[in-house]
């Protein structure tokens, strides 16, 4: 009976703090200090004696049993990182990774066809070797633009845009007559596909944690490898029976399918619009997803009139105090190559951009290399480069599955709870570590495949062999690439797009020289040597990653420090100008009505001395 009055008077309790939150629109929230948003894991004991002592039934035993498990299911009170549940957000990367395809395709989709145009524009093949490198140049500085748009604006509506760009790029491609013409469009072609990558991590960063983001950054990675895997066979057979022009013609298509379904399904993801995914987007960013779920909830809440409007209250209160962080203003590719200065991102993205350059080589000279050896045509070509993709669609699902477990393992290893809806406190997690272990077997394994690639080529040994070759070149050097692209987002997990537009600036811009430059280096060396040369520099220049796992913690550490003092004096300066504001439009005294019968001549009149 005691327990059922207890029971009545906590509901009682709930019922009157409900009312009190109501009444004040529910718009303010408990304060809490530094220990309750990141307990400490000996807390949580303390916390469990004392809930057993208070109950009074409850057996006494003399030797004291802790249930892990019991504990590993204690909730931590930071606040949760998304609402989506892992369905939502295998179908949100799952998109996002079907967007990143098209950069790679529209890449890898062109190099059967440079023999053709080369024949059809009446250039030599040096030119049109030129629009690969122009494309890779706008490819690196336009997501730089579009990554810090997609930070201020949201995910949406740069999608829209860059598929805009796009597919009028395509269609200006297909109907060009001139080789002035090709260079200038191409590179417009590139400015709109070339930020689909940046949006699709930015997009994981959003709705994974670190300890799950291993395996949505695989599917954003194995969108973006599909393309040299299908482009080049597509290509070719496009070429081959239906003419090079009919290779844009197809990309605008398949563009338009991608941009209906983007308009009607794909939700607004960005942290500054929408919070966790529980704030609805303004109405113009609103999906068709996102409208299903907001009318979902109020299907499963069936609330009254007045509740209704609280809660619509209370939407446009956190929207509006999600709209103060953010301000349209022309993109800052600045905050881009910021990133590239930084101690630990810097040497990160130079590695990383060194990889991406080495990997670039070998599949940018296939198509000459394979022409003079073994006398393909564009078909041939095209179906050469399916092995090399197979290895790097394959890399992307085992990767994914590495990092995860590789971060699950080191958690445990430091008693660090795993909380995929919250995340965990990076400050203290070895991050670089967690990446960087599964870069290295992957990174020295790969630069010896090259070697062997190379000298396979030199001694014109049987096709099967430099295939085999391609596909565990695919399989080990992506690997590696996409493991150190993790790992940047894991560093800048509040600007996910503007990092990894700061990782396309410099791998593309890198890839581009050395695409200028490869073929050059295999006239003049040879092609086993010049492969040499290729992974000697890998290995070389691999004390870079070492350099990262020593003091990469305390550059990331001081970084977070300078960040949040750098956001405490724009706060503070933010709160000076707002106060000074209010002081200059409150009146010094208070203004005399004229008309006011009891105002005399100098103002109101005084009030009147009482006499005792």
């Amino acid at each position: 009976m005691n327990n059922l009055d207890k029971e009545v008077g906590h509901q009682a309790k709930e019922e009157n703090e409900t009312e009190d939150s109501i009444s004040r629109g529910a718009s303010e929230e408990p304060i809490r200090s530094s220990k309750d948003v990141h307990p400490p894991r000996h807390d949580f004991l303390v916390e469990a004696s004392e809930e057993a002592a208070k109950q009074p039934d409850a057996p006494q035993e003399t030797d004291a049993v802790v249930d892990v498990e019991a504990i590993n299911r204690v909730q931590s009170s930071r606040p949760v990182h998304t609402v989506f549940g892992r369905k939502q957000k295998f179908f949100i990367v799952f998109m996002a990774g079907v967007g990143a395809f098209f950069s790679p395709l529209s890449a890898s989709i062109y190099f059967p066809a440079l023999n053709a145009i080369s024949l059809d524009l009446h250039v030599t093949e040096e030119l049109v070797n030129l629009t690969l490198t122009t494309y890779m140049i706008l490819q690196g500085l336009a997501p730089t633009f579009m990554g810090d748009l997609a930070d201020m604006t949201g995910r949406r509506p740069v999608y829209i845009l860059c598929f805009v760009i796009y597919i009028a790029a395509c269609i200006g491609i297909a109907v060009a007559d001139n080789y002035a013409t090709l260079v200038v469009v191409r590179c417009i072609q590139s400015t709109g596909s070339s930020a689909t990558i940046a949006l699709a991590y930015g997009v994981v960063a959003d709705v994974a944690t670190s300890s799950e983001r291993g395996t949505y950054m695989s599917l954003v990675s194995m969108g973006a490898m599909a393309g040299p895997a299908v482009g080049p066979t597509l290509g070719g057979v496009l070429s081959q029976f239906l003419g090079w022009r009919s290779i844009f013609w197809f990309l605008a298509i398949i563009a338009g399918v991608y941009l209906i379904a983007c308009i009607v399904f794909f939700p607004e993801t960005a942290r500054n619009v929408v919070g966790d995914g529980s704030t609805p987007p303004p109405a113009w960013d609103a999906s068709l997803l996102n409208w299903y779920m907001t009318r979902r909830r109020q299907e499963q809440r069936p609330i009254s009139q007045l509740q209704r409007t609280i809660s619509q209250q209370t939407t446009r209160q956190a929207q509006a105090e999600l709209a103060k962080h953010r301000s349209l203003k022309f993109p800052n590719p600045l905050k881009a190559i910021s990133i590239i200065f930084e101690k630990d991102s810097g040497i990160l993205l130079l590695y990383n951009s060194w990889v991406y350059t080495a990997f670039y080589c070998v599949i940018s000279s296939l198509p000459v290399l394979f022409q003079q050896i073994y006398g393909f045509n564009d078909l041939q070509i095209g179906l050469s480069f399916i092995p090399f993709g197979i290895g790097c669609v394959a890399a992307s699902l085992c990767n994914g599955r590495m990092l995860d477990y590789n971060y699950r393992r080191l958690a445990k290893r430091a008693g660090i709870l795993i909380d995929k809806k919250r995340g965990e406190d990076m400050r203290h997690f070895p991050i670089e570590k967690a990446r960087l272990q599964i870069v290295f077997p992957l990174l020295y394994i790969g630069a010896v495949i090259i070697v062997l690639y190379g000298w396979m080529l030199e001694i014109e040994a049987p096709l099967a062999a430099p295939l085999v070759l391609l596909f565990f070149c695919g399989f080990f050097v992506n690997g590696s690439f996409n493991a150190m692209s993790t790992m940047l987002i894991d560093l800048y997990p509040n600007k996910p797009s503007t990092a990894t537009a700061a990782n396309n600036l410099m791998r593309c811009w890198m890839g581009a020289a050395g695409t200028a430059v490869v073929i050059p280096i295999i006239d003049a060396l040879g092609k086993g040597w010049a492969f040499t040369l290729i992974a000697g520099l890998i290995l070389v220049a691999s004390f870079m990653p070492w350099v990262l796992l020593k003091w990469g913690p305390m550059w990331r550490e001081q970084r977070r420090l300078r960040e949040e003092n750098q956001k405490k004096e724009k706060e503070e300066k933010e709160r000076r100008r707002h106060s000074d504001r209010t002081l200059m439009d409150e009146p010094s005294e208070k203004a005399v009505n004229p008309k006011d019968p009891e105002a005399g001549p100098f103002g109101a009149q005084a009030p009147e001395e009482k006499t005792i």
